[in-house]
């Protein structure tokens, strides 16, 4: 093991530079043989996340962390395993022969050594790229490209094969991987159909979407698995397909509101100083009119004559009790146009990514 570690230093030395978002374990470039001393072509060395004997950690050929080996790690036919590097932090390995029947060794938790300055020794450094996990998400005001992450802008992630428009590399799997397993198909859908596992579909070269963060600004769940807030309305929630307002993945809202009827207040105006005049106006009149005398016989009858009179003084119709209008009945026009109205709190944009 010391003359691993030496080996290890004098790369090292030789990589003339500092190293980058990598580390690597002591089981790089080590040599795994039977108990007659025979290599083991083709063991395999299974490395996940620490703590865990399920989810799979990537080993890669480069420091940039960019090229993924196959999982599990290989041994060649002197029973070598490759070497590789690792995110920093620490790892849960276990190695077993080719047939994976015959366990060789299993740590749980195996510290990763690096990351660290290059120039002829000194401090340790840490790469900033490596302080996240795959699906941590993060916002920056600005709209870069950053190593190790990509944009939630609902584009496609999948193999270097997959077409994918967002990201087509081998480096996409793990965040394709976690993202088929914690988003339902109807967040983050898979081209042509989701198959038997994550790992299946980017085998297979299908395409993942990604989720869309554009003009979104993130909430919290109304419970989160704890007492629930209720400061969210089942109406705020627009998604569909059962969505809660404690459902992850959930959306809604809206940039602007038109309000109606039903939204005004409950008022009732007091109205007084109306007054409503009518200046002037005919009656026309038929029926018994003033008694005259027949001029032929001298007798007295009475005249069925139309007449016509002029009102010159008008009709006024003042206020009543409480304000209201003594028999006046009509329509005030609102002056309002129903336009929009906006309910967006101030804010900056930039963009959302999430971790490779």
């Amino acid at each position: 093991m010391r003359k691993l570690a030496a080996a290890l230093a004098v790369l090292a030395s030789l990589a003339g530079g500092p190293a980058i978002a990598q580390g690597t374990i002591p089981v790089a470039l080590t040599q795994q043989v039977d108990a007659n001393g025979r290599p083991l072509a083709g063991a395999l060395l299974y490395i996940y996340v620490v703590g865990t004997v399920a989810t799979q950690q990537n080993a890669f050929q480069d420091t940039g962390l960019t090229v993924p080996l196959p999982w599990p790690v290989v041994a060649d036919q002197n029973g070598r395993f490759p070497m590789f590097y690792l995110a920093s932090g620490s790892v849960s390995v276990r190695a077993t022969d080719a047939t994976g029947g015959s366990l060789l060794f299993s740590y749980p938790n195996m510290l990763v050594i690096g990351p660290s300055g290059g120039g002829g020794g000194g401090g340790a450094t840490i790469d900033p790229t490596t302080i996240s996990t795959t699906g941590d998400v993060k916002f920056r005001m600005t709209g870069e490209v950053l190593t190790g992450w990509v944009k939630l802008n609902a584009q496609t992630i999948g193999s270097s094969s997959s077409g994918a428009n967002g990201r087509a590399n081998a480096d996409t799997q793990a965040l394709f991987i976690y993202l088929w397993t914690n988003c339902p198909n109807t967040r983050c859908p898979v081209s042509t159909g989701r198959g038997a596992t994550g790992l299946a579909d980017f085998s297979a070269n299908k395409q993942l979407q990604l989720p869309d963060m554009r003009d979104r600004s993130p909430a919290g769940r109304d419970c989160m698995d704890g007492a629930c807030a209720n400061v969210l309305l089942p109406s705020n929630i627009t998604s569909g397909g059962g969505d809660t307002a404690d459902t992850a993945g959930a959306f809604g809202g809206a940039p602007s509101s038109t309000i109606l009827q039903t939204n005004l207040p409950a008022v009732n105006f007091n109205v007084t100083n109306v007054q409503l005049n009518d200046p002037g106006h005919f009656h026309t009149y038929t029926g018994p009119g003033a008694p005259v005398l027949n001029s032929g016989g001298g007798f007295l009858s009475i005249s069925t004559a139309t007449s016509t009179s002029t009102n010159t003084t008008g009709i006024t119709i003042k206020t009543g009790t409480g304000g209201n209008p003594v028999g006046a009945q009509g329509l005030a026009a609102s002056g309002g146009g129903g336009v929009a109205l906006p309910v967006m709190e101030p804010f900056l944009l930039g963009t959302w990514y999430i971790r490779l």
